[in-house]
C-alpha cells in the first residue's frame, strides 16, 4: 500500500466526499444530513481559510481517505486549551467500504500523522474526537495520542489528546 495525499478541490471531489460523510459509519463526522452542494461548500469554505486545509487521501491511486489540519490556536480548540508552538489539528475520515481490510485504518491514521510530522515546524498533533467514539480512541492510542482532559464544544464533548513527534515514532516501530 502507497499513501499519498493531494489538496481537495471541492467542485470535482463534492460527490465522492457526499458518499463518505452521509454513510452510517460518518456519524461522528455530523454531515449526515448534507446535500452535494454543502459538502461542495463547506470545503469551499475550508479551502479559502488560512488556518485550515483538506487533503484527499489516496492508496495506490484511488481516494480512500479525507484528511483535514488546522491551526488549534485559531480554529476548532481556539480558547479551550493552551496551544503551544508547533501544534497542528488533525481530522481524518476512512472512506466507508464493503470490502474492510484489517488493520487498513490504523495505516491510514499512520500515514496521516507522518505526513504531518513531515513539516519540521509540527512538534504534535492535536485531536478532539467525541467522547462517545471509543473506536477512535483506540485508534489514536495506538499510534502515541495521550488524552488529556474532556473539553465541551458547542456540537460535541469531546476527548482533548496530543500526539508529540518522539511518542508517535515509539509507537510505529513497534
Amino acid at each position: 500500500m502507497r499513501f499519498t495525499f493531494r489538496p481537495l478541490d471541492p467542485p470535482r471531489d463534492a460527490a465522492l466526499l457526499h458518499r463518505w460523510v452521509t454513510h452510517p459509519k460518518a456519524a461522528f463526522w455530523m454531515m449526515r444530513d448534507a446535500r452535494p452542494a454543502d459538502v461542495e461548500r463547506v470545503y469551499r469554505q475550508i479551502a479559502a481559510d488560512e488556518h485550515h486545509d483538506a487533503l484527499l487521501g489516496l492508496c495506490d491511486g484511488e481516494p480512500v481517505f479525507l484528511m483535514e489540519r488546522y491551526d488549534p490556536a485559531h480554529r476548532e480548540l481556539a480558547g479551550l486549551y493552551e496551544p503551544q508552538p508547533g501544534d497542528v489539528g488533525m481530522h481524518f475520515l476512512v472512506a466507508p467500504t464493503d470490502t474492510p481490510v484489517h488493520g487498513f485504518t490504523r495505516a491510514v491514521i499512520t500515514a496521516v500523522l507522518a505526513h504531518l510530522f513531515e513539516d519540521p515546524a509540527v512538534r504534535r498533533v492535536v485531536v478532539e474526537p467525541d467522547v462517545r467514539n471509543t473506536a477512535v480512541h483506540a485508534l489514536n492510542a495506538a499510534v502515541g495520542f495521550v488524552p488529556e482532559r474532556e473539553i465541551r464544544k458547542p456540537e460535541k464533548t469531546a476527548l482533548l489528546s496530543f500526539c508529540t513527534r518522539e511518542r508517535f515514532a515509539k509507537a510505529v516501530v513497534k
